[in-house]
C-alpha cells in the first residue's frame, strides 16, 4: 500500500518537476521552434535515433529532485531558492553576453554563481556526493560520537551547557541522535542514525552555494568565443573542472580553489565562461584556436552524464563518446528515478519517528 507522501504535492504552485539544467540556459541552443538536439549516452536499443530534437521543457529534469521533507509535509523551497538566487539573475546576464553587451561586476558575480549552482545541482553531482558520503560517513559518525561523548562528560563535570550546531543548515541533515540510559546506572549509550540520500545532498548543496562559492568569486574570469564554423556544445553536466597535464593525462576532479584547475561552462553556442585558477585569462571575446576549441569540446562531451546537447547534429560526438546500448541498465535507471521521491521521503520520515 502506498503511503500518503504529502498534501503539499497537490498544491498547484508546488514545483514538482525540477530542471537541473534550466530552460532559460538551454534555450540558447534552441532553434526557431525552441528545440535543442540531444544525444543520449545510454540507450535501450541500437536503433534509437542518434540525435533527437527535444523541447527544453522536456529535457534535463526529474520529479522532486530538490523536494525537502519537513515536519508538516514537503517543501519546494530549494527549487525556488535556486531559481531566485541563481537562475533568474544569470538569465538576464547570459542574454547580455549573447548580445555582446558590457558586463558589470555584479553581472560577473551572477554568472559565476550560476556556474557554481550548475556544478553542484545535477544528478551526476548527486551520485558523486552520495558515493563519497558512503565511503566517509561511517568514520565521520564514529569520530563525531567520540567527540560528543567527551563534550557530554565535560558538560556534566563542569555544569556548562552544550554548544549548538554551528551550521545554519543543520535542519537539512537527515540524522537522528539516540540515547539509552539504564535506570540506576551512571553510563548509557549514544548513537547516530543517518540517511545517505537527498537530504544530505541538499545540505551539502546549500553549504557550497552559500559559503564555499566565495572561493570562485576570487578568480579571474573571461568569456571565450568559438572559432568560425564551430558551435560550443553543452550537456546535462555542463560545468567542467579540468586538471590537464597532457593529452593522455587529465581528469575532471579539479577543485574550486585549486591552482592550475581550469573551470568552464558554455553559455551559448558561441560563448564560454572560463577561468584557469592562478593565472590571468585571455581578454573577453577572444576567439580560441580551432585546436583548443576541439579540446574544450572534447572535455564537454566526455564530461556529459546522460546527454550531450547541441544546436544541431554533430558527428564528432559519436566518435568521442560512443553510446552505451544496454536495455537492462536503461530500464533500471528509469525505474530508480520513478522510485526516487517515494523512497527518499519514506526513509527521512521514518528517521523522524
Amino acid at each position: 500500500m502506498k503511503q500518503d507522501l504529502s498534501v503539499t504535492e497537490n498544491v498547484e504552485s508546488f514545483r514538482r518537476d525540477n530542471h537541473y539544467v534550466p530552460q532559460t540556459y538551454l534555450k540558447h541552443w534552441g532553434g526557431t521552434e525552441g528545440r535543442v538536439f540531444a544525444y543520449r549516452v545510454l540507450v535501450s536499443h541500437p536503433n534509437v535515433r542518434l540525435w533527437k530534437p527535444v523541447s527544453v521543457r522536456g529535457l534535463a529534469y526529474h520529479a522532486h529532485l530538490y523536494t525537502r521533507v519537513v515536519a508538516n509535509g514537503l517543501t519546494d523551497e530549494v527549487e525556488r531558492w535556486l531559481d531566485s538566487k541563481f537562475e533568474a539573475p544569470a538569465g538576464k546576464v547570459i542574454q547580455k553576453v549573447v548580445d555582446d553587451e558590457r558586463l558589470t561586476s555584479q553581472d560577473w558575480s551572477h554568472l559565476i554563481r550560476f556556474l557554481a549552482a550548475q556544478d553542484v545541482r545535477t544528478p551526476a553531482r548527486l551520485m558523486e556526493t552520495l558515493r563519497r558520503w558512503h565511503q566517509t560517513l561511517p568514520d565521520l559518525i564514529e569520530d563525531t560520537l567520540k567527540e560528543s561523548v567527551k563534550e557530554l562528560e565535560i558538560s556534566r563535570r563542569e555544569g556548562t551547557p552544550l554548544a549548538r550546531s554551528s551550521s545554519v543548515y543543520a535542519e537539512y541533515l537527515p540524522i537522528r541522535v539516540m540515547t539509552e540510559l539504564v535506570p540506576g546506572e551512571e553510563q548509557g549509550t549514544l548513537g547516530i542514525e543517518a540517511v545517505i540520500g537527498r537530504g544530505l545532498w541538499l545540505f551539502s548543496l546549500k553549504q557550497l552555494l552559500t559559503q564555499t562559492v566565495n572561493e570562485l568569486l576570487t578568480h579571474k574570469w573571461t568569456i571565450l568565443r568559438s572559432p568560425k564554423g564551430m558551435d560550443w556544445l553543452t550537456s546535462d553536466d555542463p560545468v567542467v573542472r579540468l586538471n590537464y597535464h597532457n593529452p593522455m593525462k587529465y581528469d575532471f576532479n579539479g577543485g574550486w580553489g585549486s591552482v592550475g584547475t581550469e573551470i568552464f561552462l558554455p553559455l551559448s553556442p558561441h560563448h564560454l565562461l572560463y577561468t584557469k585558477i592562478g593565472t590571468k585569462p585571455p581578454q573577453r571575446g577572444t576567439v580560441v584556436s580551432t585546436e583548443l576549441a576541439g579540446w574544450l569540446q572534447r572535455f564537454t562531451i566526455e564530461h556529459a552524464h546522460r546527454f550531450v546537447i547541441a544546436k544541431k547534429e554533430n558527428e564528432s560526438v559519436l566518435k568521442i563518446r560512443p553510446r552505451i546500448v544496454d536495455s537492462a541498465a536503461f530500464a533500471d535507471e528509469v525505474e530508480q528515478w520513478k522510485r526516487w521521491h517515494e523512497e527518499q521521503t519514506i526513509a527521512e520520515r521514518n528517521l523522524r519517528r
